[in-house]
């Protein structure tokens, strides 16, 4: 979602800020802006659109000092404009906000009542407003803060700047992430680690409900009772160089091609090569007795959940419940003492996963987290943290992320699966020589690049697609028809292939491209049934399987794709792959921005 960087700093703040922003792209924005203070005076650039726009305005309106805050807005409250563009600010507060204030319209009213006159169409104005009111009110800046900060209800992160104090930046987080940047000389406030990074690699997170003071020399920071507290600097891994393209045309294409490398650095961390074996970190519980297993997430990481379900029920034997996080956290589902909840996400800070791990966690289950940022609030409050070894993914659309997730719980599977008594030795070993062939067999998937390339174009002027499969191969299917979604804005639908009777066949004709996810399972025959009837009503099918799977099918379909053999359990993190460099190809002709999709962010951190 939206991004904040801050710096009390000994040069020129702007080129900072806006190195800042640039490293907070990938989570998605509609307009950026930046305020520093020039000779002790609140000033302001905003531009909407990218932050090219913004660093043009900049160029052409230079803005000095070496205080300041910046932000990129993607629009809640009023449309992106350069009116509603952050910093919002007053003649002597100027603030930068993610989240939403709830109650901006009583604290608007009131504040309208009172005489003050806002500008924009947001919430965040609000904050600003009734600062400046008690400052207005006698008030010191700090004193003025964190009285505001009581009367504020809803989820947010602040960085905010007073006019005639150079030597101050308050930061306040309550329900999004916010993290601190030590310097020499000099502090900063940011989103997460990564717009830091440039700039420091020690870091210190606050904790849900605290504000920080910032000057030039430390961080005091205050809990929600305004006690003084302490909080732990930590280094952080992040590199401070801006993450490239290489050869690349998008991040997302190369994002793709990284997963043979980065699928192989996750599994390096949980598979033993001497022993054969899968190897998880010491779990403050025993998994072999965990009575149930309940998997939370929030979109491409629901996928790879569901997938694990399978796999769960299908090899461990252990039942699973899956849910999206947004419907799970207000469901106020009965949870079994003692049960194991997982929680999937490649940010670690989604509003809604967040809220339900600590729904469980007060429900007294054993929480675990799939996570790609280790210094996340998710990983910070979970009892295990599987992280995967992504890398930074800067593309909205999760790729790398989702096949290193499904790698992580493939592992997690085969190992609770052994501790049950659930599979025998050579089961567990027939499971693990799969999941250590996946790397190299995923970069035989990349051979296919140009095969889709060309196939892209019987696609990219379908109104409708539809994606099919059974088993694992639904999940995937759901997966690849929101990757369509997502990047090239074609009405894409995955469905169950038995599912296809009940419905959905009313909507294939011979204008509808039907994408079929079969690997040769023991569900192939089944999905190969379905496939029939699409084609017996017209169906444009693009069938997905493996060199068996293209024998069985001849040459009855518009197109095939080839997927390396592979054992049936590890087939959806292959699978994955092509459904991915599909949508990309398809996204590309189309001309969308494929790296931040219209209306997109990478991290959610609002309802």
């Amino acid at each position: 979602m939206c991004g904040i960087v801050g710096v009390i700093g000994r040069d020129q703040a702007v080129p900072r800020l806006i190195e800042g922003l640039r490293r907070l792209e990938y989570r998605g924005y509609d307009s950026a802006g930046v305020a520093t203070l020039v000779d002790g005076r609140i000033d302001r650039r905003r531009a909407e659109g990218k932050i090219a726009n913004l660093a043009a305005r900049i160029q052409a309106e230079p803005l000095t000092g070496n205080t300041g805050i910046g932000h990129t807005r993607w629009a809640t409250h009023g449309a992106p404009t350069e009116r509603n563009a952050h910093p919002l600010a007053t003649k002597k507060v100027a603030v930068v906000h993610n989240g939403i204030i709830e109650n901006y319209r009583e604290l608007r009213d009131e504040l309208n009542k009172a005489g003050y006159v806002f500008q924009s169409e947001t919430d965040t104005e609000v904050v600003a407003q009734l600062i400046t009111r008690y400052i207005d009110d006698g008030l010191e800046p700090i004193k003025a803060t964190s009285t505001a900060l009581k009367r504020l209800e809803g989820a947010f992160a602040l960085g905010i700047l007073f006019d005639g104090h150079p030597d101050l930046l308050i930061g306040a987080r309550r329900g999004s992430p916010l993290a601190v940047g030590y310097g020499d000389g000099e502090m900063f406030l940011g989103s997460d680690a990564m717009a830091l990074a440039p700039m420091t690699d020690k870091i210190s997170y606050l904790d849900e409900g605290d504000w920080v003071v910032l000057d030039r020399q430390k961080a005091v920071f205050h809990d929600e009772n305004d006690r003084e507290v302490k909080r732990e600097v930590r280094l952080t891994a992040l590199s401070g160089a801006l993450i490239g393209k290489g050869n690349h045309r998008h991040f997302m294409l190369k994002e793709i091609f990284e997963q043979p490398a980065v699928i192989g650095d996750t599994l390096n961390t949980m598979f033993n090569p001497a022993s054969r074996r899968i190897q998880l970190p010491d779990l403050p519980f025993d998994i072999a007795t965990v009575p149930k297993i309940t998997i939370v997430a929030c979109g491409t990481s629901f996928y790879s959940g569901l997938v694990a379900k399978y796999w769960f029920e299908r090899v461990a034997r252990v039942g699973v419940e899956i849910d999206i996080a947004s419907e799970f956290r207000y469901r106020e589902a009965p949870m079994v003492p003692g049960g194991l909840a997982i929680f999937i996400s490649q940010s670690g800070e989604t509003t809604d996963t967040l809220a339900a791990l600590r729904y469980a966690k007060a429900n007294g289950q054993h929480i675990m987290v799939v996570v790609n940022q280790p210094e996340s609030a998710m990983a910070r409050e979970a009892h295990v943290v599987l992280p995967t070894h992504a890398g930074p993914e800067i593309g909205v659309a999760s790729t790398k992320a989702f096949t290193c997730q499904l790698t992580v719980l493939a592992c997690l599977v085969i190992a609770t699966a052994r501790a049950r008594g659930a599979i025998d030795a050579g089961e567990e070993a027939r499971l693990s020589a799969a999941i250590a062939e996946v790397p190299a067999r995923a970069a035989e998937v990349m051979s296919h690049d140009e095969a889709l390339q060309k196939l892209a174009h019987s696609v990219m002027e379908a109104r409708d697609v539809l994606y099919i499969g059974r088993g694992t191969g639904f999940a995937i299917a759901m997966e690849g028809a929101l990757k369509l979604k997502e990047i090239s804005y074609i009405h894409a639908e995955g469905y169950a292939a038995g599912e296809l009777k009940h419905g959905p066949i009313a909507l294939i004709d011979e204008t509808v491209p039907v994408i079929v996810i079969a690997p040769t399972d023991h569900l192939f025959e089944k999905t190969f049934s379905n496939m029939q009837e699409v084609m017996a009503r017209g169906g444009r099918v693009i069938f997905m399987s493996d060199r068996k799977g293209l024998e069985r099918i001849g040459d009855e379909a518009e197109a095939t794709v080839e997927i390396p053999e592979c054992d049936p359990f590890v087939a959806p993190i292959l699978y994955a792959i092509p459904v991915q460099l599909l949508a990309y190809h398809v996204a590309v002709l189309k001309g969308t921005d494929v790296d931040q999709p219209r209306n997109l962010a990478k991290s959610v951190t609002v309802e």
